[in-house]
């Protein structure tokens, strides 16, 4: 069962007898007859070891740890042992490890050795605790320095009481985690669901008891007898965007938003906090974009695909991207379709990704795709699916929120136990 907020904001455990204050504001009281020691007094902080990417590979005998856990293998060690490891540089700043054993510790992590009387697994859960990504220094690359975070003042209780919530919070945090495991696999399971109700629904239709055809595509299977295969340029108009362009040619050029591939997730379009490049006014009328458009990506995930809901006017996209607009196609249904041509991996095919992957105009324009003759058959198509899908989201959406709840009662719990504000001590 997902903790509630009640129970993540006051852990039903109780407390010690006698707090003091820390004089350290994220540590606030403590028990009375803990200590509060610089943390370079309980453990001993060194950068790892620079090792080439050579040197990593899937068969080496001991782990290489860096700044987010394991990278690899190799064939030596630089520790043995029980050590927290903490990232140092860059968006895993602050990330907290655990390695055993012997293995190779990377110049991206800090190694965090125990000094006697220090539990290291205890240690551990008190640098998860510390939010130590708030210490980075710089904001272009952020980075932890050691001489930083050896100086910061941290709880520390005898070595019997450390391990006493040491066996606490690795019980606690293991049922966490196997509750957010499961989650997660429901979230895999629910997301295949969809993608086969999408592959299901735009290929065979609505009607279970259509008569079908082979399609002769390897990738639509059968298809109802009365559906077409038709080029997508023969249903919906293409246009590739504009080159950038930096600076203004003529004095009628405007600075305009615009869009790139980065902009296009699958089934949306992301218009918020646009850049701008010069246009001019037949630029903008060309390659302007309206609601209702679909986008699709000519590089980088080729073939990703969003639909255009709301976007300032003006606003054109740039040449990563091809603009799809309706004549005889029902735009949800294509995007449907390519979302179906995306998950099985074909636009992968289409563009031949053994190198940089371009899915040009040419290669949208001649894809085939399976069409309902009438309009209002797409239209029902797309609709039935955006209901449905829509459900599948839905729970997925749940699912997610309660992984959060979860992860935010793993992280209080960490916090309350190596802080002394709940007493794991049995008999307590």
């Amino acid at each position: 069962m997902t903790p509630t907020a009640k129970q993540i904001s006051k852990p039903r455990l109780p407390a010690y007898p006698v707090y003091k204050p820390s004089g350290v504001e994220w540590m606030g009281e403590i028990p009375s007859n803990w200590q509060v020691n610089q943390l370079k007094r309980i453990a001993s902080l060194r950068a790892g070891a620079a090792i080439t990417a050579e040197s990593i590979d899937e068969v080496g005998q001991y782990p290489v740890f860096g700044g987010n856990g394991i990278r690899g293998f190799t064939s030596s060690y630089t520790h043995e042992g029980d050590f927290p490891l903490i990232g140092r540089q860059g968006a895993l700043c602050g990330c907290v490890n655990f390695a055993s054993g012997r293995f190779w510790a990377s110049e991206h992590a800090v190694v965090a050795a125990s000094r006697p009387q220090i539990d290291p697994r205890w240690l551990m859960y008190l640098l998860c605790a510390m939010s130590l990504n708030s210490y980075s220094e710089s904001a272009a690359q952020p980075g932890l320095a050691i001489e930083t975070i050896s100086v910061l003042r941290v709880p520390t209780p005898d070595v019997c009481v450390q391990r006493q919530i040491v066996f606490f919070l690795d019980r606690e945090t293991a049922r966490i985690d196997a509750l957010i495991a499961r989650k997660q696999r429901q979230i895999e399971l629910l997301q295949e669901k969809r993608a086969a109700l999408i592959t299901h629904t735009v290929t065979k239709g609505l009607d279970p008891k259509a008569p079908l055809r082979d399609s002769g595509v390897e990738w639509m299977g059968d298809i109802p007898t009365h559906w077409r295969i038709v080029s997508v340029k023969w249903a919906y108009d293409i246009q590739l965007g504009k080159m950038l362009q930096n600076s203004p040619v003529s004095k009628a050029d405007v600075s305009v938003p615009y869009l790139k591939a980065l902009h296009v997730l699958w089934g949306h379009v992301d218009t918020s906090d646009l850049p701008e490049m010069w246009a001019s006014p037949t630029d903008v009328a060309q390659f302007a974009v309206k609601s209702g458009d679909i986008l699709v990506c000519e590089g980088g995930e080729a073939g990703r695909t969003g639909m255009v809901d709301a976007v300032p006017a003006p606003c054109i996209i740039q040449n990563a991207l091809h603009r799809v607009r309706a004549k005889d196609g029902d735009l949800r249904f294509l995007l449907y379709v390519l979302h179906v041509v995306g998950s099985g991996g074909w636009f992968d095919v289409l563009c031949n990704k053994a190198t940089i992957a371009h899915f040009t105009r040419e290669k949208l324009a001649e894809l085939k795709i399976p069409l309902p003759p009438s309009l209002d058959e797409q239209s029902a198509i797309a609709a039935s699916l955006d209901r449905e899908t829509g459900r599948i989201n839905d729970l997925i959406e749940k699912i997610n929120k309660s992984i959060v709840t979860l992860r935010e009662y793993r992280t209080t719990l960490i916090s309350a136990a190596v802080t002394g504000k709940i007493n794991v001590r049995e008999g307590a």
